[in-house]
């Protein structure tokens, strides 16, 4: 889904007067963000360069992998993360402070045009599950754990086994090339593929919600310009961003 000019507009006007009393340069903001706050981060990136003259410079990865490269030492200014590896992070002192952005449902994805299986309760879902001939999830990350993890509570991991594929690629991705017949993952990481069409969020007794933050790293560079893209995001222009992005903003 694209916004309408009026909607891009409204968003980079909220930031104007900002801009107008902004920093004094303006600087070049190195982000690391998961990927389900990937469109959503898309979307929002030319309107806060215009807005405040600040360039972003972005590494877009699974939560579980940006947290191993910040432990590493890798050098930035701010992240999205998940917020249970923000808090670790801030514990191990490699983050400053974090500040909620949105919180993200799992979903099922098919290729666009094919049928929709039920997946209405725990007992459909796992039917739907049983007669697909593939399945696809990412391995790495929080969804990736919490579902093997499901299959297993299910009764299924045996079972499924078989027809199991652990993606390297994003499931809407491997759903609309037709690497499998159904995807596992983040709602917010179903919505960009055109050629995948999302059947619907887990049912509720299963669902899994990922709370996701922003946070400064300790030792940013461009620490104020990072905190003006913290109140970018939060902003009420934004909040329709999230939605149509398959996300919930926070508060």
């Amino acid at each position: 889904m694209r916004f309408s000019s009026a909607s891009i507009a409204a968003v980079t006007a909220a930031f104007i007067l900002a801009a107008q009393n902004g920093t004094a340069r303006a600087a070049e903001i190195k982000l690391l963000s998961s990927n389900a706050l990937k469109t959503v981060v898309e979307e929002l990136k030319l309107q806060f360069e215009m807005s405040t003259e600040h360039k972003l410079v972005i590494t877009f990865a699974a939560a579980a992998n940006l947290k191993t490269q910040i432990e590493k030492g890798e050098s930035f200014d701010l992240a999205i993360l998940t917020a249970p590896i923000v808090e670790d992070l801030i514990k191990q002192g490699k983050l400053a402070q974090g500040t909620a952005l949105a919180r993200s449902g799992a979903g099922l994805a098919v290729r666009r045009g094919a049928p929709k299986p039920d997946i209405s309760s725990t007992e459909a879902f796992k039917g739907a599950l049983r007669n697909a001939r593939s399945i696809g999830y990412v391995e790495q990350g929080a969804t990736g754990i919490y579902l093997k993890d499901l299959l297993a509570r299910l009764g299924l991991a045996e079972e499924l086994k078989p027809k199991i594929k652990l993606l390297a690629t994003a499931a809407g991705e491997a759903v609309a090339n037709g690497e499998v017949e159904i995807g596992l993952t983040q709602i917010s990481e179903i919505l960009p593929y055109a050629g995948a069409d999302l059947v619907g969020p887990l049912p509720a007794e299963i669902q899994l919600y990922t709370d996701f933050a922003a946070a400064l790293s300790a030792g940013a560079k461009q620490g104020e310009p990072a905190k003006a893209l913290i109140r970018f995001l939060t902003a009420p222009a934004a909040m329709p961003v999230y939605k149509a992005k398959g996300l919930e903003p926070a508060g």
